[in-house]
């Protein structure tokens, strides 16, 4: 029996997909066990903007500029701003970023960034859904579309080389509430096209089913980890010592998500009805598993492209920030309360989902692509939001972070600050070159971050 290079284990409904093992690829008789790993994307995006007084460098202990919000964001050009003095500098860590100390040398702070933006659509549903558009204000208008929620920048990438893959993206979201509190809009950032949405995967459950391609009225049968045990067994014998070693830990990272979905879906059984119960899940322990499956999709050659939604825009949702507050909080409606020290409780929330990003960093680090480099040496993982300032809803300097080597290209451990009023599209279309998509423009660019490459 030949066996290809991406094997497949099959039983009683449930598909997985392995790691790349080059004894399998041996075995088949490929000679071709050097060929490079494809690059991967993450893109994660922060709801509610950021208190940028604790997160940008030198702006700690400075005079915050004037600002105008809500539909009148597009008039807080011809106000008091931050101008930025462009060039490259050592990253300097301010109090928000601390959790990233041990990642200094593996990610690089951007700014001067701006959104542009389109007067008529609540500046938080145009904060989410335009985030990664290709289109601008003006292409919208002159198209005749509404708001400028064209196709998104995963998926022009995916559609050009996420072919190899078995989806060419992957949308996940951490919104755990099932119930609509705001239009669609709030909770995207990934769109097919004007109008069509490409719905994330919201509960952990249906990402692994997703992921194993069950049908999800398969909830509660047996865990794949149990039904392809047999068939792993009977394989691991036929590797080398180094993919043995691999397939133990794959098989050990699916049971370890196995077990935390049951403890969630415990949390839920047991939580009192009078409560939401969703607002009982500790959002660090859901932030993380849906990362972990995440990593599983890029392990298993799922998908090589993913969005990645920490939380939804507004919808004032009370949420429970296990380590930081006793009780559940909303993140929304503490944004507009950060007059006298009312910003430090909100600072919290910045600084636990900083903590996140730099778990997926870690975990990125320490997981090894085909080749057996780290998954984080052949990858982007962006950490951004649409709005610059969740109090004022400001859509310029937004927060930006890049993690990642890209197979070498970016020379990471910098602070990089671009020009006041460079468009955020430029850093987009950049992120189009770095994964191999060659392109004049993206929206309404006007260049490349140059800087951004070794």
């Amino acid at each position: 029996m030949r066996l290809s290079r991406r094997t497949f284990l099959r039983a009683n409904g449930a598909w997985m997909a392995l790691p790349s093992l080059p004894s399998i690829a041996a075995n088949a008789g490929d000679s071709k066990t050097d060929v490079r790993p494809s690059k991967k994307l993450v893109i994660l995006y922060l709801p509610n903007g950021i208190v940028r007084r604790c997160f940008f460098p030198g702006e700690e202990n400075a005079a915050l500029p004037d600002f105008i919000g809500d539909f009148e964001a597009d008039k807080v050009k011809n106000q008091r701003r931050f101008q930025h003095q462009p060039g490259i500098y050592p990253l300097e860590l301010t109090s928000t970023m601390q959790p990233l100390a041990p990642h200094m040398g593996d990610v690089t702070l951007v700014t001067g960034l701006d959104r542009s933006f389109k007067a008529g659509q609540d500046v938080h549903a145009q904060g989410a859904s335009c985030y990664l558009t290709s289109l601008s204000p003006a292409q919208a208008t002159e198209r005749k579309i509404q708001h400028p929620n064209g196709r998104t920048l995963d998926h022009v990438i995916g559609d050009a080389v996420g072919g190899n893959s078995i989806f060419r993206t992957l949308e996940i979201s951490c919104n755990g509430f099932t119930a609509p509190k705001e239009p669609i809009e709030f909770d995207n950032i990934s769109w097919y096209g004007p109008g069509k949405i490409a719905p994330s995967i919201r509960e952990p459950q249906k990402l692994y089913d997703r992921l194993f391609f069950r049908e999800s009225n398969r909830r509660h049968v047996v865990d794949v980890t149990d039904l392809v045990l047999a068939d792993a067994n009977a394989l691991a014998r036929k590797l080398g010592r180094a993919d043995q070693e691999t397939m133990a830990e794959f098989m050990a990272m699916i049971r370890n998500i196995e077990l935390r979905i049951k403890k969630m879906d415990r949390l839920l059984a047991d939580a009192d009805i009078k409560v939401p119960k969703n607002e009982l899940l500790p959002r660090g322990e859901f932030i993380r598993l849906q990362m972990d499956l995440m990593l599983l999709a890029f392990q298993m050659g799922i998908t090589n492209i993913c969005t990645f939604m920490i939380g939804p825009e507004r919808w004032d949702a009370t949420l429970m920030y296990e380590g930081v507050f006793d009780q559940p909080v909303q993140h929304h409606n503490m944004t507009h309360h950060q007059k006298g020290d009312g910003y430090k409780d909100l600072q919290k929330l910045d600084i636990f989902h900083l903590q996140q990003y730099a778990y997926l960093i870690q975990r990125m680090k320490e997981l090894k692509d085909s080749d057996g480099s780290p998954l984080l040496d052949n990858s982007l993982v962006t950490f951004g939001a649409g709005l610059g300032d969740g109090a004022t809803h400001q859509y310029y300097d937004l927060p930006m972070i890049v993690a990642g080597r890209a197979q070498g290209q970016i020379k990471q451990g910098r602070f990089i600050k671009m020009k006041s009023g460079t468009l955020n599209s430029n850093l987009w279309l950049t992120v189009a070159h770095l994964m191999g998509l060659e392109i004049d423009s993206y929206a309404d660019s006007t260049g490349l971050v140059s800087d951004l490459w070794t």
